[in-house]
């Protein structure tokens, strides 16, 4: 009898201790799995985050306008002057310019329109410009998103025309484009600004 209370006695304390350790087995397991189940959760919203393009130090611009019943759109980005001379320096004459910073400005009619006179069918466009000192090409380019002028290409256009530059005696610190009162879009940067007439078709 003594001999077979002995070895219950064992049987229980071997049985807990194995219990006990499978237990905390199963326990690391479940922590591992953990781990790993959130890390890359957390990897995934870090690279989704959007780009704050508020905080480009050519930051975005927008400009909404109605001529006659023609919704004109404009997007595009403020470079500063920064004590610079603009047109003939830091944006060289006789080179396809941006006309703003960062992406292509994009110009969108919602009806079609006459550009100084010339016909130009509803849709999106990237806003080209060649700055000389006497004359600019305004560029209306069919491919509308596209960064900067790196892949401008010639035969993309749908439209050029060319317009006087006007010469001011006060400095615009960040490149502005409005619209003014009968369809009159302005470019002014620096000490220039360009005009041309927007109308409904």
């Amino acid at each position: 009898m003594k001999h077979l209370t002995t070895f219950s006695y064992t049987f229980l304390i071997v049985s807990a201790l194995c219990f006990s350790c499978n237990d905390a087995s199963q326990q690391g397991e479940s922590a591992a799995t953990d781990t790993v189940a959130v890390a890359p959760a957390t990897s995934q919203a870090e690279e989704k985050m959007p780009e704050d393009k508020s905080k480009r130090p050519s930051p975005p611009a927008k400009v909404e306008a109605k001529i006659a019943d023609v919704t004109i759109t404009i997007d595009y980005s403020q470079p500063a002057t920064k004590g610079r001379t603009i047109f003939g320096e830091t944006i060289p004459f006789g080179e396809v310019w941006r006309t703003g910073a960062n992406e292509a400005t994009i110009i969108t009619f919602d009806k079609d329109v006459l550009i100084e006179g010339t016909k130009l069918v509803a849709g999106s466009y990237s806003l080209f410009s060649i700055p000389n000192e006497k004359e600019w090409i305004i560029i209306f380019s069919t491919k509308a998103n596209q960064w900067g002028a790196f892949e401008y290409k010639q035969a993309e256009d749908a439209l050029r025309i060319k317009v006087k530059p006007i010469q001011e005696k006060e400095v615009t610190e960040r490149f502005t484009i409005t619209v003014l009162e009968g369809g009159i879009v302005n470019l002014q940067w620096d000490k220039t600004k360009v005009l041309f007439k927007i109308q409904k078709a």
